[in-house]
């Protein structure tokens, strides 16, 4: 991964778009796979906080109770603006930050803290998870979703079918290397604005959050809920059924 020219990882250029397909209440998987998934593994109390890190229009904060304190923070202004005009609650601040350098609030005063499909676009993510952990109360937990990085690798990943044994495979062409690649927001257009996305193994989260006094106390995949019809159903939804979409992790600070 060069390290001569960092990209504007932002997502100021695609705000209009993002917001357009998110809207209120999420996309397509935010509304039937991720929401109801993290709310089992994370329910904030009244009175309590939340740091949703690269929080982008605020979709997470319209899932939580009105009287718990939620802090969201993104490096994109304009995305941050789009939250601020969804919001009617007081207790819900926004914040425009570059959380791999510093998070806008005080250590050891945040009970929860979330990233919802946003370390991966974060090309210092160890340095985010460091900050995190600053920002957590002792026994504070952090939870974060990413597209799964075994098996969803942009560019490197994709499916291929078996004809023979009438299967659908997915097809990995890079794993273990630390990858920058860009993302089109708009492909076929000659002048796409660009995101990046930031593919690291396992391994480099596992250690990024032992390296800031985190122990992980819960691992799960979550799949799409899609179902395919037609002549190839049987092998998309069993292929879909058996190889995840997100992989989330979550971790306590222990001191």
């Amino acid at each position: 991964m060069s390290k001569s020219k960092p990209n504007n990882t932002s997502w100021s250029p695609v705000a209009k778009w993002y917001n357009s397909i998110v809207g209120d209440s999420g996309h397509y998987f935010h509304e039937h796979v991720i929401l109801p998934n993290l709310k089992k593994l994370l329910d904030p109390k009244p009175g309590e906080s939340v740091l949703d890190i690269g929080c982008g229009q605020g979709v997470y904060a319209r899932t939580l109770h009105h009287a718990v304190d939620y802090i969201g923070v993104d490096l994109s202004k304009e995305l941050i603006k789009e939250a601020i005009k969804y919001t009617k609650n007081s207790k819900h601040k926004f914040y425009v930050s570059d959380v791999t350098k510093a998070i806008p609030v005080p250590e050891q005063s945040i009970d929860h803290a979330v990233s919802i499909l946003a370390l991966q676009n974060m090309r210092d993510a160890a340095n985010t998870i460091a900050n995190i952990a600053m920002s957590l109360k002792v026994n504070g937990d952090f939870i974060f979703i990413l597209n799964h990085p075994s098996f969803r690798i942009p560019r490197q990943s994709s499916w291929g079918k078996d004809e023979s044994q009438k299967l659908e495979y997915r097809r990995v062409n890079r794993y273990l290397s630390p990858l920058e690649i860009p993302i089109n927001a708009h492909p076929g257009l000659a002048d796409s604005p660009l995101t990046w996305s930031y593919h690291q193994p396992l391994e480099y989260y596992v250690k990024a959050l032992k390296d800031s006094g985190m122990m992980i106390t819960d691992l799960e995949e979550w799949t799409s809920d899609k179902v395919s019809i037609g002549k190839s159903a049987r092998a998309e939804n069993r292929a879909r059924s058996e190889f995840p979409m997100f992989m989330v992790i979550k971790a306590k600070k222990l001191s």
